[in-house]
């Protein structure tokens, strides 16, 4: 494996193979990549098991021996980029600018196209992608693996883990997620569309609820727009293009049907996994004749709700001030869509205590399905990111992503909240279940 060098990446495709414009984009990406490993000493999994073919740099190699000789990706390939968990914390570091998003996107769809895995990797893999998009599915599918977590030692390694991670509580369907409009209170000052995301309507429906409340009272009014859906980022991240393609299609025409009809400002997102893959789309449909300029349009109305509520101003702020919150910034947050201090300054400025944890660059192991196709990784950082997070000695965790939220409040007393519940809280809204001992006057 080379070392650094300050050289950067020579790579030998045809002419052929240039012609195919993936691998022309992936060439361009190589290229830029000069060996320093700086993204070494950010990338967890580098961290964690001192491999260099676990870091961004030996990937790179591997992926460029791949698609450079137009071979089938090997188990030992398939291994090291199966543990990546796309996190984007080597892209922050790069100095080069090395996209390595679209790289490894690539490489994922490559070994998808080229490797036979194992019957039950297969399985697991395609479970999780024709649950975890549906929400109705979903819920009954944590309704089931609630009545079997009595039996859950009886049942094979990831099987088990999954029956682990199942919430206490499972709540119901909300209404707010449903086709509608809600009004702006008092002057409107922008109509929105809402994404509502798959998992999260199933997992924690009071984030979506407390978002239409929360842009609702600073003068948005809030589209909840038929027939869009999962934003298509967890199979994406599976390596399976077609399924993830048809997804942005149905949410680029529903939300272009809002776009050519009352007109949108935004499109606001409270799941920041799913922000990047929304912001994405352009690149992501780029091929597509019928649908790229249509992407390009959506992608760029796209934002996370702390922008469009840095941008509105909080009014309404009612909260005292000392209570202290702990602020872990999702990857798909800081990383993928370069949104590190907005959250934060948005609960400074609603009255909390805030306070960041050590080593927050690094992931805390959920990313999409990670935690289920590679709990020991996953339940390593985990713990590192939990002992980060309370030493800090604050009273909430506040986090903008749903794979975060659950995976972190498996493993603390402390309460892990959505930054946009303590927001909607603290100008105006209801204290949120988990931190109701927290207020002695609500």
């Amino acid at each position: 494996m080379p070392r650094a060098n300050g050289v950067a990446v020579q790579t030998n495709f045809s002419s052929d193979q240039l012609n195919q414009p993936t691998i022309s984009i992936s060439n361009d990406i190589l290229r830029k990549c000069v060996h320093c490993g700086f993204c070494t000493a950010t990338c967890p999994t580098y961290v964690l098991l001192g491999d260099e073919l676990d870091s961004p740099r030996g990937r790179i190699y591997m992926i460029k021996d791949m698609l450079e000789n137009a071979k089938p990706a090997s188990s030992l390939v398939v291994k090291h980029i199966d543990r990546c968990l796309s996190c984007l914390s080597c892209s922050t570091t790069c100095p080069s600018g090395v996209d390595y998003m679209h790289l490894i996107d690539h490489a994922r769809e490559y070994i998808e196209q080229t490797y036979s895995r194992n019957v039950g990797d297969r399985f697991l893999r395609n479970l999780l992608a024709w649950v975890l998009p549906k929400p109705t599915l979903f819920r009954w599918a944590l309704l089931g693996a609630k009545l079997a977590e009595p039996f859950k030692v009886l049942m094979p390694g990831r099987l088990k883990g999954i029956i682990t991670m199942v919430p206490k509580k499972i709540p119901s369907q909300s209404s707010y997620d449903l086709p509608q409009v809600f009004r702006a209170v008092g002057k409107k000052r922008m109509r929105v569309a809402l994404m509502t995301g798959c998992a999260q309507k199933a997992l924690r429906p009071s984030i979506n609820e407390a978002t239409v409340r929360l842009l609702t009272r600073h003068g948005c009014e809030v589209v909840v727009a038929a027939n869009a859906s999962c934003c298509g980022a967890l199979v994406h991240h599976l390596g399976m293009k077609a399924t993830a393609l048809d997804s942005a299609r149905k949410n680029v025409a529903a939300w272009m049907e809002e776009v050519e009809g009352g007109g949108l400002d935004a499109i606001v997102i409270n799941t920041s996994g799913c922000g990047t893959t929304l912001k994405d789309y352009g690149f992501m449909l780029r091929d597509d004749v019928d649908w790229a300029e249509k992407a390009k349009r959506v992608a760029s109305l796209c934002r996370d709700v702390s922008e469009i509520m840095l941008l509105l101003g909080l009014d309404y702020i009612k909260v005292q001030h000392g209570i202290s919150v702990v602020y872990q910034s999702a990857c798909s947050m800081q990383h993928g869509q370069k949104l590190h201090q907005e959250p934060k300054n948005l609960l400074k400025n609603a009255g909390f205590d805030v306070f960041e944890p050590l080593e927050s660059h690094l992931c805390c192991g959920s990313a999409g399905t990670y935690n289920l196709l590679q709990p020991e990784i996953a339940e390593r950082l985990k713990n590192r990111k939990v002992k980060n997070l309370e030493d800090q000695n604050a009273e909430i965790i506040a986090t903008g992503n749903i794979g975060c939220l659950m995976q972190i409040s498996g493993a603390t007393h402390l309460p892990v909240l959505h930054t946009v519940e303590l927001l909607d809280w603290a100008t105006g809204g209801p204290v949120p279940d988990d931190i109701k001992h927290l207020i002695k006057h609500p």
